[in-house]
């Protein structure tokens, strides 16, 4: 009797698996809620030949984009892409990319800082009000809290959702000062890389950037992916004068943040081996 008391309480508390506590949203609510705010980033050499691609997200109605700076610099020059184009959602994904593809304009880079592996774009066209993700506090989330990522996997379908929790964090990540994440089991791949981090309130709470596949010995690792916290970001946008609630007009020329130090992302298609280095930038 005691047992069915307990277990009747923590339905009732919503411990119960796929029950969510009160205010909550389901991973479908967050997903229609905040998938039109994230946006597909494809970055093109001199050449016009296809570099990185990766996901991002608006955090300015103007179309200031927020995303991984191993997106949109190429590991050969240390600079901006010299094309660069976003896609934005469609009303529905169906699964033909050229109609998912169809909605899309020319972006440039406004500010970027490879320690951290954040770039902040503006996109050129079309022309707004877009859609936005605000910045939260991540201080708000602990381990154990239930997490959900929005982007575009490798192999997988565009605005793909997946689903998950937060396992760990760390501070100065990878000997990074100041760079904290946090550890999810959330599916993530390359492509996923820039795309948000939602809490259970449809809140950005991270920046997806890392994942962890391949122990030194070859052994495959799975489920240890990375987040960067959504403080760290924000933190960061207000040294390069921009806000995530009121931006500033940002410069034309791209401000490139070296006080961190550098660090440079792996080869398209390389897995980093752990004693090197315990996660790889997911590049697509």
């Amino acid at each position: 009797m005691e047992r069915l008391l307990l277990l009747a309480i923590a339905t009732v508390l919503g411990f119960w698996p796929g029950v969510g506590l009160a205010g909550d949203l389901t991973p479908r609510e967050i997903y229609e809620r905040s998938s039109p705010a994230v946006v597909m980033i494809i970055g093109y050499s001199n050449s016009d030949q296809r570099g990185n691609g990766g996901t991002g997200s608006i955090i300015q109605q103007d179309g200031l984009v927020l995303t991984n700076a191993h997106v949109v610099i190429e590991e050969q020059t240390g600079k901006p892409y010299h094309r660069l184009t976003i896609y934005l959602k469609p009303d529905r994904v169906t699964g033909d990319r050229k109609v998912d593809l169809s909605r899309s304009g020319k972006a440039r880079v406004v500010a970027f800082s490879q320690p951290l592996d954040l770039a902040l774009l503006k996109l050129d066209g079309p022309s707004g009000p877009f859609p936005v993700l605000e910045l939260d506090d991540s201080d708000r989330a602990e381990i154990g809290d239930r997490v959900v990522a929005i982007g575009h996997p490798e192999q997988g379908g565009l605005w793909t959702l997946t689903t998950g929790t937060i396992s760990a964090e760390f501070e100065n990540f990878n000997a990074t000062k100041g760079k904290s994440v946090f550890q999810t089991e959330t599916g993530l791949n390359r492509g996923n890389s820039g795309g948000p981090l939602l809490d259970t309130y449809g809140r950005m709470i991270g920046v997806n950037t890392a994942i962890a596949r391949v122990a030194p010995d070859g052994l495959p690792i799975t489920s240890i992916s990375f987040s960067l916290k959504s403080n760290v970001a924000r933190r960061w946008l207000r040294d390069q004068g921009v806000s995530a609630q009121e931006a500033l007009a940002p410069s034309d020329t791209p401000t490139l943040d070296k006080s961190a130090g550098r660090s440079t992302p792996l080869p398209s298609g390389q897995t980093a081996q752990a004693a090197k280095s315990p996660a790889a930038p997911m590049i697509a």
